[in-house]
């Protein structure tokens, strides 16, 4: 990890050597830089690099995406004909086809846009299931939870879920914060109450001490803060002011070009 944020910064030091960074071309930014300082030989190396990683990108993804779905037919979850493995290559040909198959059929009729934003849909979906597993393994465990400990727990992640799912939807479709004095204690008072009326049906092993996470989680958190008020907050408004002049002028240019016609 170390290794790869030093390479990036690397990159990204270098792109902005050789180009202003408000000249970066967003869509190819080292082909466009490679073309701005005369190097146009350049831009082709770096157009069938980035070809061959969106190949092999694809292509682990397809691979990835079918072994999933063998094992989820090994749990009798999907039918077992996607479990077969072939005895010749050693590979689930059955799912590997029909995933290849489906993303390819998918992506040839569906808009990038679109695609976009379901894989960061599905990506959210697949991080709070994977928060609200680890909730209900560290609270539930059968023959040792009670039905009533089981059933406030229930109540208290529904709680959480509603919330948080209400919190989202109102702030994407309006601009007010009056339902969020609602939302914020509703999930609050879920959280402590999961935290201090329902018992642990297990113990955790890898953190000997709760502060402990919660000293590490305030750290990262605060140097993450402080990279955003620091760089992060001033590039997002620079960024939109910029967006907002360029707009503001492509209007004054329609309404000259109306007023020249009239």
């Amino acid at each position: 990890m170390v290794i790869t944020t030093t390479v990036y910064c690397l990159l990204a030091v270098t792109l902005c050597l050789m180009q202003d960074y408000r000249n970066v071309d967003v869509d190819a930014p080292f082909s466009v830089a490679f073309q701005a300082v005369g190097w146009n030989w350049a831009k082709y190396i770096v157009a069938a690099g980035a070809l061959k990683g969106m190949t092999s990108v694809l292509l682990v993804g397809a691979v990835g995406q079918a072994r999933y779905l063998t094992h989820i037919a090994r749990t009798h979850m999907m039918p077992p004909w996607f479990a077969h493995v072939d005895q010749k290559t050693g590979t689930p040909i059955n799912a590997t086809v029909t995933m290849m198959a489906a993303t390819g059929i998918i992506a040839f009729f569906t808009e990038l846009d679109i695609l976009s934003n379901l894989l960061s849909i599905s990506t959210l979906f697949i991080f709070m299931l994977v928060a609200l597993a680890l909730l209900v393994r560290r609270y539930y465990l059968a023959g040792v939870t009670t039905s009533g400990n089981r059933t406030k727990l229930v109540v208290f992640l529904l709680l959480i879920l509603g919330s948080s799912i209400t919190t989202a939807i109102y702030w994407a479709l309006s601009d007010g914060w009056i339902l969020y004095c609602i939302t914020g204690p509703i999930w609050f008072l879920a959280t402590l109450g999961l935290r201090l009326f329902v018992p642990h049906a297990r113990e955790a092993k890898l953190w000997e001490s709760h502060w402990a996470s919660f000293a590490r989680f305030g750290v990262w958190t605060g140097l993450l803060l402080v990279y955003y008020f620091l760089f992060g907050l001033h590039a997002s408004y620079d960024t939109a002011k910029e967006m907002e002049g360029r707009w503001r002028k492509i209007e004054e240019g329609t309404k000259s070009v109306d007023k020249g016609v009239a």
